[in-house]
């Protein structure tokens, strides 16, 4: 199976940008898709089936052009899960995942801290999905969570460690986050496959970044570990450019 996993930054702005075109040339099996900033009604969803993506599954935030997850799926999943139960995430649209066979792949996007107010609800969003992950795993051990999760794990994953260790999104409390999140029972997927430094999944619109390279790797494909010896690999698709983030991809076996 391969997935993609991609925060699309307003879903009907990547279409004009060439998004259907793109996923037509990279053909994955499931795609993971961040910050819709759309309902399903505004979304030109005949597209995607003709580009061989017949089954799609949105779930949007209350807040109209805000936030917003889904799902879009070459086969019909045996099952689809929307949210997690857990009001406030589910309020902003944040977690959507299908099942096939023995397999789970979710599309989660953890909520950013721009602010003091929003890096609270952060790290209580963080603090209640592992504790979600903890007892999903119980009946659904085969999970992938694929996704933004607006954090970068070493400083081997953002630009400027030094000037960044006080910026939400590379803090000690998040960075923390990330490393039980593992040790909990993930593989950062990418990093099983790539030590390598300047990978990244984000950048900044401001001062050329992109093409600089200066960015933060905040996206992740994370694979619970009853899953290490199906994994096949796990790679940052930094060509394509319907975002300031760049898709990731990565591939089990079913």
């Amino acid at each position: 199976m391969k997935i993609v996993s991609y925060n699309v930054n307003g879903i009907r702005a990547a279409f004009n940008k060439g998004f259907v075109d793109w996923l037509k040339a990279v053909d994955p099996d499931v795609v993971c898709l961040q910050e819709t900033k759309a309902m399903k009604e505004q979304v030109d969803t005949s597209a995607l089936e003709e580009a061989g993506y017949p089954y799609h599954y949105w779930y949007s935030a209350q807040k109209k052009g805000y936030s917003g997850v889904a799902l879009l799926c070459k086969e019909e999943p045996d099952h689809v899960e929307y949210g997690t139960g857990i009001g406030y995430m589910d309020f902003e649209g944040r977690n959507i995942r299908a099942d096939y066979g023995d397999l789970s792949v979710m599309s989660m996007y953890l909520p950013s801290g721009t602010n003091l107010d929003r890096l609270d609800h952060k790290l209580m969003y963080m603090a209640d999905f592992q504790d979600y992950a903890n007892d999903l795993r119980k009946e659904r051990p085969n999970l992938i969570v694929c996704g933004d999760y607006n954090i970068c794990h070493e400083a081997i994953d953002i630009h400027d460690p030094v000037r960044n260790k006080k910026v939400s999104g590379f803090l000690p409390v998040e960075r923390e986050w990330i490393s039980n999140f593992i040790k909990s029972g993930f593989i950062d997927s990418f990093r099983h496959f790539n030590k390598n430094p300047h990978q990244y999944t984000w950048w900044t619109y401001r001062a050329n970044a992109r093409a600089n390279n200066k960015g933060w790797r905040l996206d992740y494909g994370m694979v619970a570990e009853p899953l290490k010896d199906r994994l096949k690999r796990s790679v940052i698709l930094s060509e394509a450019k319907h975002s300031d983030h760049c898709p990731i991809l990565l591939e089990v076996e079913r």
